[in-house]
């Protein structure tokens, strides 16, 4: 009887258990006053987009030139950028703002923060979790994807895709292309931000932003105040090269204490000469265990997406050093992209209380987001990798003069960076 007790009485908790845990209160949540947003980027490698200073990539994004303007952080063009925006829900005609740095930074005491006047101000969302997925305009021509680390073609590889024969929506369910770049605020009326017209100072060479950081303004609220540490601080470049030699592409780069995973992305034409009359063939190869093109990928990505993708392999962990690609996937006008992801830093005060009762009136938070790209061109040579990994050029290519070989190589290049740019995808 006893028994039988007891057995009543685990099996009549099964069905009280639901409804207690359906009880449990949801934590009520208020937007933060004051937000701070601040993206670090790295770059190295490689050689300006066409048009010096990112540029068709920069134009994308705002950046003109060599000059230091927000959207830097996007434009692909070597160096260590920084863009920073604010917002604060009691002053949504905010002008004006100073951020506090670092004697490190080599920008202190403070960056003048300024909103663009153009425009009509625009309204402060509650809750900033969208995402930034690839957009794709369909070129003509075919597409080949290969993926994975090793020097021999998987079975199933390549996937291929015939343009004139899918819609975009084909498309988009024919190849994955994982991303999860939370888009942040831009700089707007009410929202401003650096660098601006007012203030448009590089990062100084050896700047660091470890120490504390301090916003303010009208409306800014008080104490806004934070610490950067050595594992958020901007990252050094990726020092990586390629090897053609032996039976595979070999990708190989220097370890980097605050990398937080890898990925590598190649992508070039099978014939140059079909790309000039419309009816291309771009070729396509990642790092990853799964298929992706990678457009998503060489981009920020949250904490918790880096950490999904390594258990699924579709980004190398943080101890990897090289990769190798079958020739096949990566000819020698492949342009490839090896990126470095640093860990985000996400703060707020006060902290959320632990009880779940009690609702999380943030009075301000700060998100950092880090990242380092190196870039490997088509006919990148040791003089490249040299000034890559900041040392001398060996003597026999620092008075080369362009050869025949080399103008084509600029060519191609030109042509792939166009197509890719131009005609693939557009953000």
């Amino acid at each position: 009887m006893f028994q039988l007790k007891n057995l009543a009485l685990a099996v009549s908790s099964l069905f009280v258990l639901p409804g207690a845990l359906a009880a449990q209160p949801v934590q009520k949540v208020k937007p933060p006053v004051s937000q701070a947003f601040i993206d670090l980027a790295t770059f190295s490698g490689g050689a300006p987009m066409p048009g010096g200073g990112g540029g068709m990539m920069g134009g994308l994004f705002g950046a003109k030139n060599n000059d230091n303007s927000f959207g830097m952080t996007q434009a692909q063009s070597p160096g260590r950028w920084m863009d920073v925006t604010l917002l604060t829900r009691n002053n949504g005609k905010l002008k004006t703002a100073t951020q506090s740095v670092p004697a490190g930074s080599r920008l202190a005491p403070v960056l003048n923060l300024l909103a663009p006047e153009q425009g009509p101000v625009e309204p402060i969302p509650d809750e900033i979790t969208d995402t930034e997925p690839p957009k794709f305009e369909m070129p003509k021509g075919k597409m080949y994807l290969y993926w994975g680390c090793g020097a021999q073609v998987r079975k199933g590889q390549p996937l291929v895709i015939d343009l004139a024969k899918m819609d975009p929506t084909q498309f988009n369910k024919f190849f994955q292309n994982r991303g999860a770049t939370t888009r942040v605020p831009r700089p707007a009326p009410g929202r401003p931000g650096w660098p601006n017209k007012n203030d448009a100072r590089r990062l100084p060479e050896g700047a660091s932003l470890i120490g504390e950081h301090a916003f303010a303004g009208d409306g800014v609220v008080d104490g806004f105040k934070f610490n950067i540490d050595a594992q958020h601080d901007l990252m050094p470049a990726v020092e990586a090269a390629r090897n053609d030699e032996g039976a595979g592409v070999l990708f190989k780069w220097k370890p980097m204490q605050q990398a937080t995973g890898w990925f590598v992305q190649a992508m070039g034409m099978r014939d140059p000469a079909k790309a000039e009359s419309g009816d291309m063939e771009m070729v396509y190869w990642t790092s990853s265990e799964l298929p992706d093109m990678g457009m998503g990928l060489v981009n920020y990505q949250p904490n918790g997406s880096v950490s999904k993708w390594q258990k699924e392999k579709v980004l190398l962990p943080a101890a990897a050093t090289e990769c190798m690609a079958p020739k096949e996937a990566v000819s020698a006008m492949s342009m490839s992209r090896v990126i470095a992801y640093g860990e985000e830093l996400n703060m707020a005060y006060p902290p959320r209380p632990k009880d779940p009762k009690v609702t999380w009136e943030p009075q301000w938070d700060v998100k950092v987001r880090l990242k380092s790209v190196a870039s490997l061109m088509p006919g990148m040579g040791a003089a490249m990798q040299a000034a890559m990994a900041g040392q001398e050029a060996p003597p026999e290519e620092k008075q080369a003069t362009p050869s025949a070989g080399n103008t084509v190589k600029d060519a191609v290049t030109r042509g792939v960076v166009d197509s890719l740019v131009r005609g693939l995808f557009k953000r």
